[in-house]
């Protein structure tokens, strides 16, 4: 009879298949190139991978090791990858025997008296005394003849790929939250030291105008104009040094501190003369970017989980086969007596198939295909906002780098005027107003400059996010798109 089992089992096993297998949908072809790339790029000395370090800017790597250390995004992210490795296991579990053992011992006597006799008078029944010892195993295995279970350890897999891929992204978007929150910071700090001085030569615009005034040299009206004009500049530089705070206070969030912590060190630190300086480009051809991008491989990744699940609904229309055996062995010792030994074993097999069940099976196979269309809709809308958001910062930082010479020429020139008004002023040629408004405008233009440098900032961050930089890829993973 065991011969006959085993060997049936061999014939399942060797024919168990998968028939209930989907495959995955296609995704929408790539571009061939980018949009607004650079025709001319740096790319062999790109490092993605710790391109905030490009920036050459020592207090941002500080704080991006702070943010990688501390941040709670991170450690969240990293808790649920080992929540889903387990969970994985749990289900790769499912595919092997289960076997169990048991061990149970005891003694027993029995004493009993004859009814209606007093207990203090009446005749004591005792029985020997019995010791007891079984002991035994059991196991259980449900065959995968059709590949549910497999496909169910696939899904799970599949499912921790994309938490680990999301894990990945996550921290893409901290060092990319980290990068921008802090030039953005800086920048201000500029704008707020301009602003500073504006409001003092807008002030000294206003003495000059009531000392003008009270010569009679100037109208009531213009001295009241100026006044507005220096409330007005205060309010501006009241408005910047908020920001700036709050600039902090994000900053702090990500590094899993809080301001009064962040804020001294911020306040420690050398004045920079200079803003730091942008990275080369880095490009990256669409092929190349794809397997870059973690919540493209994190949406990839929930797709062929929701295939195999699809596969494991389509897999409960069909027949499940369950092999059980079991060993035991129980010894007996009776009053003295020599012991008394049994062995038992068992071996069957059972098979199972669903025969009505209101049509919760086909209900749950329906659902589990509109998931699945679900995910790979998900996946190409990301995948087209992830090209976009790559054209976007390409031409961000083209305008931004554009708009940048533009105004550095206009300081220098506006810097010029400056000069030539002081020497004409000098010369009794000019009045000392046109000095205070040729230095007002070009504190105007430095304060635009000071935004379009962080503008450019900005959108070079935003380029290494779109491009996926800030993690290790440890090898190229499979993608759903072939290039032709």
């Amino acid at each position: 009879m065991i011969k006959l089992a085993i060997a049936v089992l061999g014939v399942i096993a060797s024919q168990a298949c998968t028939p209930t297998r989907v495959q995955a949908p296609p995704s929408p072809p790539l571009p061939a190139h980018w949009q607004h790339a650079p025709s001319a790029a740096s790319h062999s000395t790109t490092d993605l991978q710790h391109w905030w370090q490009g920036f050459g800017d020592p207090v941002l790597n500080r704080l991006i090791s702070q943010a990688l250390a501390a941040n709670h995004d991170l450690n969240i992210s990293k808790a649920r990858v080992r929540e889903a490795q387990a969970l994985a296991t749990i289900s790769t579990a499912a595919l092997y025997p289960s076997v169990d053992f048991s061990l149970s011992g005891g003694r027993e006597k029995d004493i009993q008296r004859i009814i209606g006799v007093p207990s203090q008078q009446g005749i004591a029944l005792t029985t020997p005394t019995g010791d007891s010892v079984v002991g035994g195993l059991s196991a259980s295995w449900e065959i995968d003849v059709f590949g549910s279970r497999q496909l169910a350890a696939e899904a799970s897999t599949a499912q921790t790929e994309a938490i680990i891929a999301e894990r990945h992204a996550v921290q893409v978007g901290v060092l990319a939250q980290v990068s921008s929150h802090y030039f953005a910071w800086r920048g201000l700090q500029d704008r707020i030291a301009i602003q500073q001085r504006a409001v003092a030569v807008q002030q000294q615009r206003l003495n000059a105008l009531q000392a003008y005034s009270a010569a009679g040299l100037s109208l009531p009206a213009e001295v009241s104009a100026q006044h507005s004009v220096v409330q007005g500049q205060a309010s501006l530089l009241a408005q910047l040094e908020l920001a700036a705070e709050t600039q902090v206070h994000q900053l702090a969030v990500l590094l899993g501190v809080t301001p009064a912590v962040l804020e001294p060190q911020l306040a420690a630190l050398p004045e920079q003369t200079t803003a730091p300086t942008a990275p080369p480009l880095p490009t990256l051809l669409p092929a190349e970017w794809l397997v870059q991008r973690p919540d493209l491989a994190s949406a990839q990744h929930q797709v062929e989980a929701t295939a195999a699940q699809l596969g494991v609904a389509k897999a409960d229309l069909l027949p499940k086969f369950v092999l059980a055996t079991s060993a035991g062995l129980g010894t007996l010792a009776v009053g003295g007596f020599s012991s008394l030994a049994e062995t038992v074993y068992r071996l069957g097999a059972g098979l199972s198939a669903p025969l009505f069940n209101g049509g919760r099976i086909r209900a749950n196979i329906t659902a589990a295909d509109a998931r699945l269309q679900q995910a790979a809709q998900h996946y190409e809308q990301t995948l087209l906002r992830a090209i976009a958001d790559v054209d976007t910062a390409y031409a961000a930082e083209a305008s931004a780098r554009l708009r940048l010479g533009q105004l550095q020429l206009a300081v220098a020139a506006a810097q010029s005027a400056e000069t030539q008004a002081g020497q004409l002023y000098e010369n009794g040629a000019s009045p000392y107003l046109a000095v205070l408004d040729a230095e007002l405008n070009k504190l105007k233009l430095k304060d635009e400059l000071a935004k379009t440098h962080t503008d450019l900032h900005m959108a070079a961050v935003s380029l290494y996010r779109s491009l996926g930089g800030g993690w290790e890829r440890q090898a190229a993973g499979s993608t759903r798109h072939t290039q032709k």
